[in-house]
């Protein structure tokens, strides 16, 4: 199937960009932040607010949105979100729009994390502090009006990474922690950079994110000697066993095409309830064009639907 329309002309637009390589990483930052790249208005939802807890650098900032106003008697499930770009670039910013769907649609509390990024802060600073926020959000969970024992995490690319790691860490050292109940996987990063993976010859360049984009950023994230580590690759995990159910969304002209859906392979052979929804006419990052394109608008309602029959 072709690209879809919508996406063609996107791409046209940012055909004369130069690679991330050649730019200031400030600069890439500073252009990194808008709210709404849809140019819709930001969908309704009851309340956000940011907070912070205790991460292993200090204070941590989270972003929460409510669906509905707090009620103790009632208390929503949470749903941690951890975003994506490399684990070098964007922001709980950048994915204000994507969290608000999130949280009208799941009807989950959305927590939104922002971690420490590379190359300040390299492999594995985002781990921990995703792992620790996990933590703290479900010691504050009551307080928040939410209940710790409905709790999922999720993300797109970079951030998915983080999300299925953060899974892989609790099952080997969440302690007393309530398990979790979800991870909502989008477009997932899930193996240092390989050539192995088909998908990075025929989707290398010319759909958004390309292949030299991504060799920049494991290059600023991690030394490849650590490539192996499960905590970085997970798709390389000895074991996938015991880790929460799974909603893996993967798109055709996608340079991590390939190793979302060999994860999610993985994760069905190890036992784990996993979805994988494909689809054709989307590249990587088609999540933040929900109400523009249908397929952006069908993989949000469905990783809604499947957080809410998981989660309520």
């Amino acid at each position: 199937m072709p690209l879809d329309p919508f996406l063609v002309d996107q791409l046209r637009a940012i055909d004369t960009f130069p690679p991330l390589s050649a730019v200031p990483l400030a600069k890439i930052r500073a252009t990194d932040v808008r709210r709404n790249r849809s140019g819709l208005p930001l969908a309704e939802i009851h309340h956000v607010e940011d907070r912070e807890i205790t991460g292993p650098r200090g204070a941590l900032r989270v972003r929460l949105y409510w669906p509905r106003a707090v009620d103790i008697a009632n208390p929503l499930p949470i749903t941690v979100f951890f975003h994506g770009s490399g684990f070098v670039i964007c922001s709980i910013e950048s994915h204000e729009e994507i969290c608000r769907h999130l949280c009208r649609g799941s009807g989950s509390l959305i927590v939104s994390v922002d971690y420490a990024l590379a190359p300040e802060h390299p492999y594995p600073a985002a781990v921990d502090d995703c792992f620790a926020a996990v933590r703290g959000i479900s010691s504050l969970a009551g307080s928040w009006g939410a209940d710790p024992r409905r709790l999922a995490v999720a993300g797109d690319s970079a951030g998915a990474n983080l999300a299925t790691v953060t899974a892989l860490k609790l099952r080997e050292h969440g302690g007393q922690l309530p398990p979790l109940r979800a991870q909502v996987l989008w477009y997932p990063v899930v193996d240092h950079y390989s050539a192995q993976h088909a998908s990075y010859r025929e989707r290398g360049s010319g759909f958004g994110l390309t292949r030299d984009d991504m060799i920049w950023f494991w290059d600023q994230y991690v030394d490849p000697q650590q490539a192996d580590e499960p905590y970085l690759s997970p798709l390389r995990a000895e074991s996938l066993q015991g880790l929460p159910p799974a909603f893996v969304v993967t798109a055709e002209y996608d340079v991590l095409r390939d190793e979302g859906r060999a994860y999610a392979e993985r994760l069905t052979g190890a036992g784990i309830a996993t979805e994988l929804l494909h689809y054709d006419d989307a590249n990587h990052g088609f999540l933040f064009w929900v109400g523009r394109m249908k397929a952006a608008d069908a993989a949000m309602q469905a990783t809604c639907a499947w957080l809410r029959a998981r989660l309520h």
